[in-house]
């Protein structure tokens, strides 16, 4: 078997090794527990330490990493003077947004609420659904049938608001991952920061969230070492301030992230669909650049993860399922729907490498900025905090 260029097979990584993210500990899925723990809701614990508040905002941003924020401080000098007093969490694997949004808002493990990738197969379908676009379409409560942490703060009696882009609010996505309470749908950002604070200002015991999504945007399109990434980062710094310059009395804000991001020039750049070695055996590849789902044909899996291991294995982490699950990359429990979501083979990047499908994925393959694996300037992600 020809190799690639540099591939030595003494280097292989090993999946067990994988810095898997910190479920139960500090991770995206225990935010919400904690807050609304705090908030007295019944049934709720978590292993993050937070101090209660009467009034609560989280306020997410898109693609926002705890190492993005520290190499930035002149262009984001209100978040790295919260630095100081907050802590890096970790995203769930994939580090990718749909994931991240339904750990946030159900308070579960990709394990649990299923929503293990970009792209996963629907288990005896022969086909990929994309679950930040849900597309094709599938049944939202039957694909994630647990109830969201705020809907159970709503009917704890806490007033629960979440308030974004008026595209969002009758999306798939956002009934399996953020709905209960109110949904106040505003345009712009700063209508959206406004009303955030409006929301705690009106309700004593108040949990609101809130979003954007430009910096993430520029980072896939531009790259993250770029000009036009840095002047949306100094907008989004001056949008965290806006918001905590009118938090009224007993309010917390809790800035934080879905994932950071990560720029791979085209040479690091693997073609999955002009590369007979990986591509062979394998029946739909999955995920994205930096954290690949692969199906295997019927009776190829352990063909296809003995390839992609020779190929891929000094720079990526390539996991069989079973190991992959083993090693915590999903969190402590896979329900049974979940298991077969998740690839035969599963590949996190290591190394600043992606493996992209130029004519399947050409937008995803055009992008500068990419994430999804678990190093730290992926998977760590910004809680910092401002007290009323």
């Amino acid at each position: 078997m020809t190799t690639h260029l540099g591939y030595d097979p003494f280097e292989i990584l090993d999946p067990s090794g994988a810095p898997a993210p910190a479920y139960g500990r500090a991770s995206l899925a225990d935010l919400l527990p904690a807050v609304v723990a705090g908030l007295g809701v019944p049934g709720f614990e978590s292993g993050l330490p937070l101090v209660p508040a009467d009034r609560v905002c989280v306020f997410l941003v898109d693609g926002m990493g705890w190492e993005l924020i520290k190499r930035h401080p002149d262009w984001a000098p209100f978040l790295n003077s919260l630095v100081a007093g907050g802590r890096a969490i970790t995203a769930g694997f994939p580090s990718t947004t749909a994931t991240s949004l339904a750990s946030v808002g159900t308070g579960l493990t990709p394990g649990l609420h299923g929503l293990a990738g970009y792209t996963v197969a629907v288990p005896g379908a022969g086909y990929l659904m994309n679950q930040l676009r849900w597309q094709p379409p599938v049944e939202p409560s039957s694909w994630q049938p647990y109830p969201t942490v705020f809907e159970q703060a709503h009917v704890a009696g806490v007033a629960t608001c979440q308030v974004s882009s008026p595209l969002f609010a009758q999306t798939p996505l956002t009934r399996v991952a953020l709905s209960g309470g109110l949904f106040l749908g505003r345009t712009t950002a700063e209508e959206r920061m406004d009303a955030s604070a409006q929301w705690l200002a009106e309700h004593d015991r108040a949990l609101v969230y809130t979003y954007v999504s430009e910096l993430d945007a520029a980072g896939h399109r531009y790259g993250v070492d770029s000009d036009e990434w840095r002047l949306t980062l100094n907008t989004v710094d001056r949008l965290a301030q806006r918001l905590a310059e009118q938090l009224p009395p007993r309010s917390v804000l809790y800035v934080t992230a879905d994932h950071g991001m990560i720029d791979i020039a085209p040479e690091d750049r693997i073609d999955f669909d002009e590369d007979w070695e990986l591509s062979a055996g394998v029946a739909l590849l999955g995920g994205e650049g930096r954290a690949r789902h692969v199906y295997a044909v019927p009776g190829a899996a352990a063909d296809v993860h003995t390839v992609w291991s020779e190929v891929l294995g000094d720079r990526m982490w390539v996991a069989g399922r079973d190991q992959a699950i083993a090693a915590g990359w999903f969190g402590p429990v896979v329900d049974d729907r979940v298991y077969h979501r998740i690839g035969d083979v599963v590949a996190a990047a290591r190394d600043d490498v992606a493996v992209i499908a130029s004519r399947s994925e050409p937008g995803e393959s055009s992008m500068i900025g990419l994430h999804g694996s678990m190093t730290p300037v992926e998977q760590l992600v910004p809680l910092l905090e401002v007290r009323a």
